[in-house]
């Protein structure tokens, strides 16, 4: 998967599954901040990325996320390593 797919994939969840509007998620979009996503909802977002790409993620990979593009970045190690 490229970014592109990535981010496709990240916005898909967080439109349906957060019920966040989509023109809200820009790569500069603090996850946390602008989205208000806690920590249960993070735990909840890693599920759905799981399930998505079939690869093991962990929770720990994302503690330094605050950003839709350091997820993006996280994600990409993760499914194309």
């Amino acid at each position: 998967m490229n970014k592109e797919q990535i981010l496709s994939m990240v916005k898909t969840i967080l439109v349906n599954e957060f019920e966040i509007d989509e023109a809200d998620i820009t790569p500069e979009t603090n996850i946390y901040e602008e989205l208000d996503i806690d920590s249960i909802d993070v735990v909840d977002l890693v599920v759905r990325l799981r399930a998505e790409t079939g690869r093991s993620i962990e929770p720990d990979n994302f503690k330094q996320v605050r950003t839709i593009d350091d997820l993006l970045d996280a994600l990409d190690k993760v499914i194309n390593n």
